[in-house]
């Protein structure tokens, strides 16, 4: 039985196509993964099928009924976002069973008794390892993920389940037990829909594929029948070379940055060297404390103990207008809360690192300041339709090039990559790879933040591994195979 479908769905925003003539068909029982490049229409997608938007022409049925009709038939559709989207000064139990009325609590005062209690199974089946009233503020991002999955599920309504780059902020241990929830319910006659740019994660647990590209359905299959090759020239219109390596030859010694038995918030005796023109990855378990090193360097964070310096100049703590003004730049994970500016333009995201280049006394030139973002723009492909456009409407790796583009025009010594490619697709992160790469051998020293190994050997010179809060080992990237990596994060010290 197909529990949802859309059929021949276009939809057009000012300037861009979004979708065009679409259709996809959810059946009960399976797993549909959706894949596509970022500003595939995949979004726009999930919220016709929600009902948040409108298609211009198609329908939208579910469980046989037309949607545009019917509009409560939408509360059958559960949808999980790629963003966390919690309430963080409530606790668990008021999280997981919100909006009370689609979770069987009823009446004008909820028991909040009963509504601990009745919380503790569902955060058992997920191994949410926390307390019904713990606030969400205080548990870890991987548990707030699983909550907001839990959520969803415990909407009395549902039949299909939407869920969005699920496993982008959960551990291996967190995404086996997803994928084992998931599972069951498929099991249970629930019909689910997977959208993730981990092309081994659609071929894990997907039944079948469809794939969008530029608004359009350009394909789909039984996951069975189709390889990962398949996948990427459908969203790509390109042949990419999946297993090359985009790591910078260096060509000096020359030490750019010094660590020295460094201790912050989650971490401790922290200490390696950067060398001019290399990229050192960071590998780890979520959770295990890189993020925290790296804000700790950059200066958003306390240091509690140990040394920096850069070209031997002896680094402040704690300031990060110190580390900008020398040549030192963090670009954080979560892009769009830390990383853009989200209403404003393009223009001025990048601007905004521009103003001794195109001020004249107290006035700013925006005659010039238009050409220079233009260059940024075209040098990094930047797509847009135009530099006036708000950054957050921009795919997730355009932003992430701007990003790159406002920071290159600071002239940066060392340049930190916090998770670069998180929520990315295939061919983006292809791009960013090879900006990665260019800066390197232009004599930039950087420093690549990653969960994923794969992108770690293939962008990396050497890899240092942490495990809750250490230093495990050091390793030559040429030389060293997965396996010794895998071993290392998990916590088994090499040395």
């Amino acid at each position: 039985m197909r529990l949802l479908e859309a059929h021949n769905i276009t939809k057009t925003f000012p300037g861009v196509k979004a979708l065009e003539d679409v259709d996809i068909e959810i059946e009960e029982g399976k797993i549909h993964g959706i894949i596509g490049e970022n500003g595939a229409g995949k979004s726009t997608l999930v919220k016709i099928l929600t009902g948040v938007y409108q298609a211009d022409q198609g329908k939208v049925q579910i469980t046989g009924e037309n949607a545009d009709n019917n509009i409560k038939l939408f509360e059958k559709i559960s949808y999980v976002p790629q963003e966390l989207d919690l309430f963080n000064q409530m606790t668990v139990a008021e999280n997981l069973f919100m909006p009370f009325e689609k979770t069987g609590f009823t009446g004008m005062v909820v028991d909040k008794k009963r509504l601990y209690k009745e919380a503790i199974p569902w955060l058992n089946k997920f191994k949410i390892d926390v307390l019904p009233d713990d606030y969400v503020k205080n548990i870890s991002v991987s548990n707030q993920q699983l909550l907001q999955v839990a959520r969803a599920v415990v909407n009395e309504y549902f039949e299909v389940l939407i869920l969005d780059e699920p496993t982008t902020s959960l551990t291996q241990k967190d995404t086996e037990c997803l994928f084992k929830i998931v599972k069951q319910l498929r099991d249970e006659k629930k019909a689910i829909i997977f959208i993730s740019h981990k092309l081994d994660e659609i071929f894990q647990i997907c039944d079948d594929i469809t794939v969008l590209r530029n608004g359009k359905k350009v394909g789909y299959s039984l996951a069975e029948n189709v390889d990962q090759d398949w996948i990427v020239k459908k969203m790509s219109g390109r042949n990419i070379d999946q297993d090359y390596v985009y790591r910078p030859e260096r060509k000096s010694n020359e030490v750019v940055l010094k660590v020295e038995n460094l201790s912050g918030p989650g971490f401790s005796k922290i200490g390696f060297e950067l060398y001019k023109g290399e990229i050192l990855g960071f590998s780890g378990l979520v959770g295990a404390g890189r993020s925290e090193i790296m804000q700790t360097i950059f200066g958003f964070l306390p240091a509690f103990s140990g040394n920096i310096t850069v070209e031997g100049k002896k680094w402040k703590f704690s300031n990060t207008n110190f580390s900008v003004n020398n040549g030192l730049f963090y670009l954080p994970e979560e892009r769009k809360n830390q990383g853009i500016l989200p209403v404003l333009s393009v223009k001025d995201n990048i601007g905004i690192s521009l103003i001794d280049q195109i001020k004249k006394g107290i006035i700013i030139s925006s005659k010039k300041e238009k050409k220079i973002v233009s260059q940024v723009v075209k040098s990094y492909n930047i797509k847009t339709p135009s530099i006036t456009k708000q950054i957050k409407f921009l795919s997730g790796g355009n932003q992430q090039k701007t990003i790159i583009g406002r920071v290159m025009a600071c002239n940066p010594k060392v340049l930190i990559f916090d998770e670069p490619t998180k929520g990315i697709d295939v061919g983006t992160k292809t791009d960013i790879y090879k900006i990665m790469k260019e800066l390197a051998e232009r004599g930039i020293s950087i420093i690549l933040v990653s969960s994923e190994l794969e992108e770690l050997m293939k962008c990396s010179n050497r890899i240092i591994t942490i495990y809750e809060g250490e230093m495990m080992g050091k390793f030559e990237t040429k030389t060293t195979d997965k396996s010794t990596i895998i071993n290392s994060i998990i916590g088994d010290r090499v040395n």
